[in-house]
């Protein structure tokens, strides 16, 4: 089921000054492996409903713009189609801009490289302003972050999946950050 963006404006999604703190600090992306960007695509290619469209979103560290840059150029060669690629700054006074853009084209899914500060940022954005969803949503390694699902709240990142450096892929399910090898992937 997919959420309808808020009509009333509500509490902030924004993190309490001083929370992304609280949780000690969250690492910074690493430049994308070839397994785990095999693995993203795998993921995608196996999603039903099938996926053709998709609108990448990055963080402006060099290594999350490479690894947006890369599942592109990636996506666009097994003949897929990228609608938009978005970025986001790691603090702003406000997300609302940056989901607008991200979620404007209704992709078939969004693909995600960024550093963890900002995503938390970004999907509590996403989820309280715009018609996002999780579940069709897929990750890079650095949001496979316990602390990131902490932060983002409740339920916030619930279906999202990505996949690991090694080629693993990894799954959000209510506060829980599962994992599963490649060998197991398909027994999903």
């Amino acid at each position: 089921m997919t959420p309808s963006p808020s009509t009333s404006p509500g509490p902030s999604p924004l993190v309490r000054p001083g929370a992304l703190g609280g949780y000690g600090p969250l690492p910074s992306p690493a430049g994308h492996t070839e397994a785990e960007l095999a693995a993203l695509l795998g993921l995608l290619s196996a999603a039903r409903p099938r996926v053709h469209t998709v609108a990448v979103g990055h963080s402006r560290d060099d290594a999350s713009r490479a690894s947006a840059q890369a599942f592109a150029d990636a996506w666009r060669a097994r003949g897929g189609s990228v609608l938009a690629v978005t970025d986001w700054p790691e603090q702003a006074a406000s997300w609302l801009r940056p989901a607008q853009r991200f979620t404007a084209q209704a992709p078939d899914a969004w693909v995600v490289a960024a550093a963890p500060p900002g995503w938390v940022q970004m999907a509590r954005r996403l989820r309280h302003s715009t018609t996002w969803a999780p579940e069709r949503t897929f990750g890079f390694a650095s949001l496979a972050e316990p602390r990131v699902i902490a932060l983002a709240g409740p339920d916030t990142l619930h279906g999202l999946r990505g996949a690991t450096a090694d080629g693993r892929t990894w799954e959000v399910r209510h506060d829980w950050l599962t994992s599963r090898s490649p060998e197991t992937r398909s027994a999903r």
